[in-house]
């Protein structure tokens, strides 16, 4: 079973991390559509590449990620640290589905950041999250530099 979901969740995050390196260089080469067959396409491209490839592939790489940290029952500093950079993941993805958005209210009018900004950003993440996934460091010394308080539960529930 856990076989299952961990290649569940790598193949999806594949996907999500190819989405979130492709959408970028796709908004930042169509932002210039001149002619309506061009902005049509590039309508289509981003809208489904986004709808229907970056988010379900983000909501299943999550969501198995998710189910795999209880069915193999880990819980060590290194996982923590590669969630928050899955939450950068997901502030992308969310940045991008705004530009995305925008444009097509805008009839492509609207004055977009340059979308390539978010690659280093993203390409950084995916790095840090496949070193931390691989190499599973101890990371134990990090307890040491937060107050004893963050460490035990509060009001007697765990």
């Amino acid at each position: 079973m856990i076989a299952l979901v961990k290649f569940l969740h790598i193949a999806s995050l594949l996907c999500w991390s190819a989405a979130l390196v492709g959408l970028p260089v796709l908004l930042h080469h169509y932002r210039r559509a001149r002619t309506q067959s061009d902005y049509t396409e590039y309508r289509l491209i981003t809208h489904y590449g986004y709808i229907a490839f970056a988010s379900p592939a983000a909501v299943v790489a999550i969501s198995a990620g998710t189910v795999l940290i209880f069915l193999a029952d880990v819980y060590d500093p290194w996982l923590l640290i590669k969630l928050a950079f899955v939450a950068g993941m997901v502030l992308v993805h969310a940045w991008l589905g705004h530009l995305i958005l925008k444009s097509g209210e805008t009839g492509g009018s609207y004055k977009m950041p340059p979308p390539l900004i978010s690659l280093p950003l993203v390409l950084t993440q995916i790095a840090v999250i496949l070193w931390l996934a691989l190499a599973k460091p101890d990371l134990a010394w990090l307890a040491d530099l937060l107050p004893a308080v963050a460490l035990e539960p509060q009001g007697g529930s765990l």
